[in-house]
């Protein structure tokens, strides 16, 4: 058996693979730090699972799993991501992912949910899943986000989280100047004209919660 950990931070993936091969001693754990990686990985050899983030540098994760589905479409994929925003898990579960579950979970849901993705299962954190069920009326992504790419989309959630623009390109290892085309781009097709409009905007369509923000904004 084999599992592929996609993850840009060195010691995260650290983390996973030492978690990993102590419940699954037999098995051959791979690393990318980004899609590009992961892509030609997968290319030499097709992995029973792949772990991955959201938040890449390059490719974003979200189109990562696109790719990876396009060429492999058996291939099982669970995100263990930092973002808990339910559009962004609805993106995820979309582009055909098994499994979607926050960093903030604990090390048992980690390995129940690498269990069940193994498995052949569809496996969702608690809090996530509760919250995607009672928002099921309403699971259709906000026409206004629609037009957004995944990078465009991620980038979005993290303006609206109140990240800098040179933050966000630190985290992603892109160009300060790159952000700032982007947020050019995201204001123009979605009709804003500040950083105040767009926050408004990720609140109206729940792509951030209000509570969460305070908290951000307190700490």
């Amino acid at each position: 058996m084999h599992i592929l950990l996609l993850d840009d931070h060195f010691i995260v993936r650290q983390g996973y693979r030492s978690l990993l091969a102590a419940q699954y001693p037999q098995a051959g754990i791979l690393e990318a730090s980004d899609g590009e990686e992961a892509l030609s990985a997968v290319q030499q050899r097709v992995p029973d699972l792949v772990i991955l983030e959201v938040s890449l540098p390059g490719i974003s994760g979200i189109e990562t799993a696109r790719r990876l589905l396009q060429r492999w479409p058996l291939l099982r994929i669970l995100f263990f991501s930092m973002h808990d925003e339910l559009p962004l898990v609805r993106q995820a579960l979309a582009a055909g992912a098994m499994g979607f579950i926050t960093k903030g979970a604990g090390r048992e849901v980690l390995i129940e949910a690498v269990k069940r993705c193994l498995a052949g299962h569809r496996y969702i954190e608690q809090e996530l899943a509760i919250q995607l069920a009672c928002s099921a009326d309403d699971s259709r992504l906000d026409p206004r986000l629609e037009c957004m790419t995944p990078r465009e989309f991620e980038i979005f959630v993290m303006l609206a989280k109140g990240l800098a623009p040179r933050q966000i390109a630190h985290h992603l290892c892109l160009s300060s100047k790159t952000i700032s085309n982007n947020l050019t781009s995201l204001k123009q097709k979605l009709d804003l004209t500040s950083l105040t409009e767009l926050v408004h905007l990720a609140i109206d369509t729940g792509v951030i919660r209000l509570h969460g923000l305070a908290e951000r904004q307190v700490g």
